[in-house]
């Protein structure tokens, strides 16, 4: 497996791995500042960003063989991470696995229970549908504030806040994603998240007191799973920390896998 994936900085290496439907720009608002203290691997996923997907790459279970794969052959077995959403699953999957180090979860999928199942399909499937048919006004609607605010409200606390250009690129990366639609059906259909980690690294699992996406009600079943992790809740935060609260978002990373 060849994922594309950018490098900066110095220091221990520390991996970030995207959400559904990003791409490793989707740290565009943290990288720099984690790059003054650590060497930030950031990847792309098989189908996302400027990776091919495979022929089963529309599931959960394929990107985490994929991700285990990919660390193995690149050795970096037990190196840092913080995922995002999917990417936060996949981080902690990697640590029940044995494979990572300290971890960093980011309001991760794969903790929904019966209707909550369907309101993660229905919500975001609409949500992707409606961004396709507007991509050529995009960058438009983007700059104004009314506009980013309705796009995003679901993912962020505070959209209207969101710099343009991150908005743009984030709806573009959702849309242009392959796999989309059919990791959606398998991560709304299939198992939860098992836990627990393999490892006896530390894990963080952060969450935003105002997810609309993974509700925060979801993050119980997380520490359940994987009783002796840390829970930090970012009190002024939607689903995707790094968007919301970035100089946060980057005092827990660094706390954590310091």
């Amino acid at each position: 497996m060849t994922m594309h994936h950018s490098r900066s900085g110095r220091g221990k290496p520390l991996l970030l791995i995207h959400g559904l439907g990003g791409s490793h720009r989707s740290w565009d608002t943290v990288s720099a500042a984690l790059s003054n203290e650590r060497e930030v691997i950031a990847l792309d996923l098989p189908g996302h960003g400027q990776t091919a997907a495979e022929a089963d790459s529309g599931t959960f279970a394929s990107l985490a063989r994929g991700v285990e794969d990919w660390l193995i052959n690149e050795n970096l077995e037990d190196i840092d991470m913080v995922g995002s959403s999917m990417g936060a699953r996949l981080v902690l999957e990697m640590a029940r696995r044995g494979r990572a180090g300290a971890v960093v979860a980011l309001d991760p999928g794969g903790f929904w229970h019966g209707w909550e199942r369907t309101f993660f399909r229905t919500t975001i499937s609409a949500s992707i549908a409606l961004v396709r048919a507007m991509q050529p006004i995009l960058p438009s609607i983007t700059k104004n504030v009314a506009g980013r605010t309705a796009l995003m409200l679901q993912l962020s606390a505070k959209p209207w806040a969101l710099d343009p250009s991150l908005v743009l690129n984030e709806l573009r990366s959702f849309a242009g994603t392959s796999t989309f639609d059919s990791l959606v059906k398998d991560l709304a259909t299939g198992p939860m998240q098992e836990g627990p980690a393999a490892t006896a690294a530390p894990v963080v699992i952060g969450w935003g007191c105002k997810d609309r996406l993974c509700l925060p009600a979801q993050a119980g079943r997380a520490i359940a799973a994987f009783p002796d992790a840390t829970m930090h809740w970012f009190e002024e935060s939607g689903h995707f920390p790094m968007w919301d609260q970035p100089a946060e978002t980057v005092r827990v990373i660094l706390n954590a896998t310091g």
